[in-house]
């Protein structure tokens, strides 16, 4: 498979792509990209760092993305890249001289392939992140890629970089949405609708003008892609019979459609990938301790790992367990309500650790006020709105109070529960000496009588009014 590799890279460019939901295509000048909505969660740039024209060229053998700050991304493969008849000519809607996609090897990038082909007269350069997909979505894919009628195949490992970058601030920030909602495909990209996506892109570069073949085609569901896969003889992974649509990445996996589109419809157990059933679960409960340093995990059983290692270790140790099951009926940004479930087994004992340990480091005033922004911070990530001033502003609100947060917490896993078993922190608030209701010289229950009074003062004047005293 084809490699990427960087030449003069800008530390900060992170493009993270997954199944893709509605499509897009970016054109300024002489640079295309193709993008589905559902599918691209950023270029992880920043505004400043991609502003200028930039150029997607193909010589020779190699790949070159440049912008102003100098990015390139040099394609190293065996051959020259195949130009196809298609592209020799002006296709049904225009011409455009390349494209790049953000490809998954889904139904729905497998048909657009094809029909930018068709409709545009392009070469079609295949570009998939890794942000953990699992080797199953990944195995084979330049060999369907080639075979739906691109010309190459790029494929980048981003694990370290999703899971560092986007992952660990939204569970610093105790980001979940409606009450449920642990962002896995948002985080991967914010863009699930036609809005999200332009608006990250018009963050990252304002000067982008946005086309979309959704817009454009006549493909109106699922089985009309099927169909128009078929008469181009693409290969499709899904058939009319049995349609999930699946999105995966290494936070969660994420399932719709099919019997889930009635919410009165239990989810049958084969449809799981990532976890055991509870029922079929081990009967003996596991414990498992994870380091935080500032907030954020480093360690699992005192072994420090990388980020992604980390929540990979920990999805095969609560996947075992059944935990991280969610069903839930969402409500989608443009409106309409969609029935989802979820798996996402390491970062529900994630979130449960750091939670408890927030119980320990952080004042009640301080953390009411993050729980509160932590709604408003979800809101932005699900909205698509990473790049937005809000949410960078709340990041850094959301750093600062955790700075203190650190220390350990064990959790027990049973047939698809978390409980904390324990939780130590050398910045713990906590003082057994204060806690235990003994009167001492730092707190004496005597002192209640006082505080009760006062705090209950502006009750017991309106009792007054009301009586007329």
């Amino acid at each position: 498979m084809a490699q990427l590799k960087a030449i003069s890279p800008c530390s900060s460019l992170n493009l993270s792509v997954h199944v893709p939901k509605s499509d897009l295509m970016l054109c300024n000048d002489n640079v295309s990209f193709s993008k589905k909505s559902a599918l691209f969660q950023e270029l992880g740039a920043r505004n400043s760092e991609l502003q200028g024209d930039a150029v997607v060229s193909n010589k020779g053998n190699g790949l070159r993305v440049h912008c102003k700050k100098g990015i390139q991304a040099v394609l190293s493969h065996d051959k020259a890249t195949e130009v196809f008849d298609a592209t020799k000519t002006k296709g049904l809607r225009g011409k455009l001289n390349k494209v790049v996609l953000a490809y998954s090897g889904g139904l729905d990038t497998s048909v657009i392939v094809p029909w930018l082909r068709e409709n545009y007269g392009c070469e079609v350069v295949c570009f998939t992140a890794d942000v953990g997909q699992g080797v199953g979505e990944l195995e084979g894919l330049e060999q369907k890629a080639k075979a739906s009628g691109a010309c190459q195949l790029v494929v980048k490992d981003l694990q370290e970089e999703f899971v560092r970058d986007f992952i660990f601030p939204c569970l610093r920030a105790g980001a979940i949405y409606e009450r449920k909602y642990l962002l896995g495909t948002s985080m991967a990209r914010p863009v699930i609708a036609k809005v999200r996506f332009e608006l990250t892109f018009f963050a990252l570069n304002p000067e982008l003008n946005v086309v979309a073949p959704w817009r454009e085609w006549d493909i109106t569901g699922r089985e009309d892609a099927i169909e128009y896969a078929k008469k181009h003889n693409v290969p499709v992974p899904v058939t009319k019979k049995s349609i999930y649509s699946r999105d995966r990445n290494l936070w969660h996996l994420s399932h719709e459609g099919d019997i889930l589109e009635d919410p009165a419809n239990e989810p049958k157990e084969d449809m799981y990938m990532m976890s055991t059933s509870p029922e079929a679960a081990p009967d003996k409960p596991e414990y498992v301790e994870i380091g935080i340093v500032s907030g954020l995990p480093v360690s699992v059983n005192g072994v420090k790992l990388s980020p992604a290692s980390l929540l990979s270790k920990l999805n095969e140790i609560g996947g075992k367990h059944g935990i991280g099951r969610i069903d839930m009926v969402e409500n989608r940004l443009v409106g309409m309500k969609s029935r989802g479930v979820y798996e996402t087994p390491g970062g529900t004992i994630l979130f449960t650790a750091v939670r408890e340990l927030e119980s320990l480091t952080l004042d009640r005033e301080t953390m009411q006020v993050k729980d509160s922004l932590a709604l408003k911070y979800a809101e932005l990530v699900y909205a698509g709105r990473w790049f937005d001033p809000l949410r960078e502003s709340m990041d850094a609100f959301m750093e600062k109070i955790t700075e203190k947060t650190n220390g350990s917490v064990r959790l027990k896993l049973y047939k698809g529960s978390v409980s904390v078993a324990s939780r130590t922190s050398p910045n713990s608030l906590y003082r057994e000496d204060i806690s235990s209701f003994e009167s001492g010289q730092i707190y004496d229950q005597a002192d209640a009588a006082g505080f009760i009074r006062l705090y209950g003062l502006p009750m017991r004047v309106r009792a007054m009014l009301e009586k007329g005293i």
